[in-house]
């Protein structure tokens, strides 16, 4: 399908908005209202584009006429410098058009949950959890997001065999959904002593924190609460009462753990937020799953078992296995410097995404 024809499938959709809100009686469904004004809202900015695209390319084939036509030099020579002026912006223009064809993701500006989990290789896995943990909150610091340690387990040797935290700020599941998958590292650990590389891996996840207009219904008869003495940072106070709150969703096993606030209430209310979005990620994987089928898409954004990078140490490289992207420069990434690799991803995900639109 062309953009044309792209373009008049939005206006007739346009239309079809238009008298549907002319309708008196759609004000006595005020759900259905809402959700076509929004749609509507959605849709004018194109079709005003639309009406932009098809001047420019009458004005553009009204010049190609008098040029071709030859009969008055001058005229003839600002027809050729008004349309290259006319090409120039029409071009402009379809691009802009192309961009916001682009389905957009309703989870993209909410704030997220981010879980990292040691993987294989023990001890130097979980070293390696702990820098990815840093890389991420000086990433976070860049962009001025707010960072919250909402679950920590840490590891003797150093780094975390889990931690969970919260990042709150603008468009944060946008960027930080592209983290999610296996994440691995080769160097050689501190306790290697002949010199040996070693590979290492750990999981990390990014959910979409449940805003209030999303609704997920918890049956609290359904939920386990288990309070325990908090192990992580926070001074004295956490060690010696029992304020932290474990909750197991007893129907679908679903298990989240805050110990971080000094109250048992405020680790029970950021816990209760954690289950439901947990339980609103697993509604939400199926349909992202579809989404990546249907558009065979390479920069998977919900499959967590998947291999998508590599930090390789002796030879200062990184590499995103989606995209085949390869940077040398370790160093500035792990200082929290990863906003190129995550602008790649966006941009070859939305070249799917318009592909499949477009198709």
């Amino acid at each position: 399908m062309d953009l044309k024809e792209k373009l008049q499938q939005v206006k007739e959709r346009y239309e079809e908005l238009n008298q549907a809100m002319a309708d008196p009686a759609i004000y006595d469904r005020p759900q259905e209202y809402a959700e076509l004004t929004i749609e509507h809202t959605q849709l004018k900015e194109l079709v005003e584009d639309y009406n932009e695209w098809l001047s420019l390319n009458h004005q553009i084939s009204g010049n190609k006429e008098l040029i071709d036509m030859d009969e008055d030099a001058e005229i003839t020579s600002m027809a050729r410098e008004e349309t290259k002026e006319l090409k120039s912006r029409l071009e402009e223009l379809e691009e802009e058009i192309k961009f916001k064809l682009i389905p957009k993701d309703p989870d993209d500006s909410k704030n997220c949950i981010v879980e990292i989990r040691a993987g294989t290789g023990g001890d130097e896995a979980a070293i390696f959890a702990g820098d990815l943990f840093d890389m991420y909150r000086r990433y976070a610091d860049s962009k001025n997001w707010k960072m919250s340690v909402l679950s920590v387990a840490d590891s003797e040797m150093g780094g975390y065999k889990e931690i969970v935290f919260e990042l709150s700020g603008k468009e944060v599941y946008g960027e930080m959904k592209y983290e999610s998958g296996v994440h691995r590292v080769q160097r050689v650990p501190a306790t290697e002593s002949q010199g040996r590389v070693h590979t290492s891996a750990a999981t990390v996840a990014v959910l979409p924190e449940v805003n209030d207009d999303v609704e997920i219904n918890i049956d609290m008869k359904d939920v386990r609460v288990d309070t325990f003495r908090s192990s992580g940072a926070g001074g004295q106070h956490v060690n010696k009462t029992d304020s932290a709150i474990r909750l197991t969703h007893e129907p679908s096993g679903v298990v989240v753990e805050c110990q971080q606030e000094r109250s048992q209430h405020q680790n029970k209310e950021k816990a209760l937020l954690m289950l439901k979005t947990k339980l609103y990620d697993m509604e939400m994987e199926v349909i992202r799953s579809e989404r990546a089928a249907d558009r065979k898409s390479q920069v998977s954004t919900g499959d967590r078992s998947a291999k998508i990078r590599t930090y390789n140490y002796p030879q200062g490289r990184v590499t995103d296995h989606r995209i085949n992207l390869t940077l040398y420069n370790l160093d500035d990434i792990m200082k929290g410097n990863i906003g190129e690799v995550i602008k790649s991803l966006r941009v070859e995900d939305n070249l799917e995404k318009l592909n499949a639109v477009m198709n």
